[in-house]
Order: C-alpha cells, then sequence, then structure tokens
C-alpha cells in the first residue's frame, strides 16, 4: 500500500527595518502548498526542504514572527539561503567578465 503523503510548504519573511524575527508570510497543505512551491520557483527564492522543521513551522499564524526556541533552525535556513545566494551572484559575475 502506498503512502499518501499530504505535501505542506511554509514561506518565511523577514524585513530587517520592521521585523524583531522572521515571521510565517505563508503556509498551506496539498494545493496551496503547491502554489507557494510554484511561486517560490518562478521568482526563483531557494527552497529548503525539512519535513521536520515544515512541521514545527506549521503550527504558527501567518503574520507571526517565529518563536525563539526556533531561532536556530530558522538561522540554518538563512544560512543556506544567503549560501546558495552567494554563489549565484559569483557565478554570474564570473560569466559577465571579459577575458
Amino acid at each position: 500500500m502506498k503512502e499518501n503523503k499530504i505535501k505542506k510548504a511554509v514561506a518565511l519573511g523577514y524585513d530587517i527595518d520592521k521585523d524583531q524575527a522572521p515571521k510565517v508570510v505563508a503556509k498551506g497543505s496539498g494545493a496551496l502548498a503547491g502554489n507557494i512551491i510554484k511561486i517560490a520557483e518562478e521568482n526563483e527564492i531557494p527552497i529548503k526542504k525539512d519535513e521536520d522543521l515544515v512541521e514545527l513551522l506549521s503550527s504558527i499564524d501567518v503574520d507571526k514572527e517565529i518563536p525563539a526556541s526556533m531561532y536556530k533552525a530558522v538561522s540554518e535556513i538563512f544560512s543556506f539561503i544567503y549560501d546558495l545566494t552567494t554563489m549565484e551572484r559569483k557565478k554570474r559575475e564570473l560569466e559577465e567578465k571579459d577575458y
């Protein structure tokens, strides 16, 4: 028997000028999760797959900041995104240079 796993997604945002901590800006399961992922892909927003963290973040209401107990886990996500963004920028800079 095939396991029926419901896909979930949580989108985080952080405005350094307004927010004390990252907050949940969207969340959902099934088709809504698929739409969140599709929008992220279309806008070249990095996606980090972590089922355990998605479960934890799903318990937070939209537009609410993450609790301090989740700072470490979420900081790892932002570090992952920063690293990806930095690598992509360096790659583009190398491609744009005239040799």
